[in-house]
């Protein structure tokens, strides 16, 4: 089953990463300052994750592609993984639209 996994970073900021049902991840989220945040985080995901022109499809310096999940007001909301072909990105959002939905929510941090 695909989860939202929130996990607390040294630095005291929540994050959360999408997994798919084979435990890959398909989206990671920025840093939020409390669990609330990261869980309004989440719920922007699921909100965000049907709409086609929420994602913003990048290629790095490196020659690899990824995309931006961004919420209705410009914000990325969440950052894909590193992808050898545009192939495998448009894969990745269509992972993030199937599974964001459905996903149970993990939380490691307590």
């Amino acid at each position: 089953m695909s989860k939202f996994v929130i996990t607390k970073s040294s630095n005291g900021e929540y994050r959360f990463k999408l997994t798919a049902a084979n435990g890959e991840v398909i989206l990671v989220s920025e840093g939020y300052a409390s669990k609330a945040g990261c869980n309004g985080g989440i719920e922007s995901i699921r909100t965000n994750a049907l709409h086609d022109e929420r994602y913003e499809k990048k290629t790095s310096a490196n020659n690899k592609y990824y995309f931006n999940l961004k919420a209705t007001n410009g914000q990325i909301i969440g950052t894909s993984e590193m992808y050898e072909s545009t192939t495998g990105r448009d894969n990745g959002i269509a992972s993030v639209k199937k599974n964001a939905p459905i996903a149970i929510i993990e939380d490691q941090t307590v």
